[in-house]
């Protein structure tokens, strides 16, 4: 079951029309949100995030905050998975003709969820590989925009070269990853790019920070280039399906001569704790 427009329907009976501005030019914002044992983790904050995003293009919310819980309460209710992961969509809407500028449209919600499936902390320990390619995408990432073509190509490539994740630079500072977010460790202190235009902040993000600060390591949301990398203790990237994973291999190159350090491990733990809080 998904849902679409105010109904909960078959997936293979929705549908939009030809019109609409999404299907057209990736005209539209989403999210995706986290359930843990069948309770939706950080609603307040993914809202909170969709409301930015809605802002930054202009389109409306269609829904308050209660009308949001309710809906995804009630999906994820009817999917026997207690652990799942929930897509929301909203796009500006259809119009009668394809232009490029837009009027005032209804917009068009669209919800699916689907069993979310964590790698356990010994699959982690294996360490993951990633490659890094110059950040050719706009200069508004902040926006969780749907039109996202530079990081499907991306991750295209990642999934070609069979490594987890391409790692992005720009002005030969470290952005983020094609999907992720990314951790650099040096001397008991975490990096991470700023908020700001050039990365999306993830809730994950956030929560990575906190859960680093609560392990005694100092957090500084400040750039770092590549060749930092190459010196540093520890290369982490996070998203809400990974969680926090450790990259032990970049570019054919070990990270901390392949071992990841302990501070992956108490920084982990504690993000589980925050979980199930």
């Amino acid at each position: 079951m998904v849902y679409l427009n105010g109904n909960f329907i078959a997936k293979n009976k929705a549908s939009i029309s030809v019109m609409d501005r999404g299907f057209l030019f990736g005209d539209g914002v989403y999210e995706v949100i986290p359930v843990y044992q069948g309770k939706i983790f950080r609603l307040t904050e993914h809202l909170d995030r969709l409301q930015n995003s809605l802002d930054s293009i202009q389109i409306t919310n269609p829904y308050s905050h209660d009308e949001w819980q309710s809906i995804l309460t009630k999906l994820s209710g009817l999917s026997s998975a207690l652990d799942q992961s929930l897509y929301l969509q909203i796009t500006r809407g259809a119009d009668t003709q394809r232009k490029h500028n837009f009027d005032t449209l209804t917009p068009t919600v669209y919800i699916e969820t689907s069993p979310l499936i964590a790698k356990t902390k010994s699959q982690l320990e294996n360490g993951f590989s990633a490659m890094t390619r110059e950040d050719i995408r706009w200069h508004r990432c902040d926006i969780k925009a749907t039109s996202l073509l530079a990081n499907i190509l991306y991750a295209q490539e990642a999934k070609q070269h069979q490594v987890e994740e391409m790692i992005l630079s720009r002005n030969h500072q470290i952005t983020e990853g094609a999907t992720s977010n990314v951790f650099m460790l040096k001397d008991n202190t975490l990096f991470t790019h700023p908020t700001g235009p050039n990365i999306l902040s993830g809730i994950t993000r956030d929560l990575v920070i906190n859960s680093a600060k609560a392990c005694k390591l100092n957090v500084q949301e400040t750039p770092f280039s590549l060749d930092d990398i190459q010196q540093a203790d520890g290369l982490w990237i996070s998203s809400s399906t990974r969680e926090i994973m450790p990259i032990t291999l970049l570019d054919d190159q070990p990270i901390n001569q392949g071992v990841i350090h302990p501070a992956w491990s108490c920084v982990f733990d504690y993000y589980q704790q925050l979980k199930n809080d």
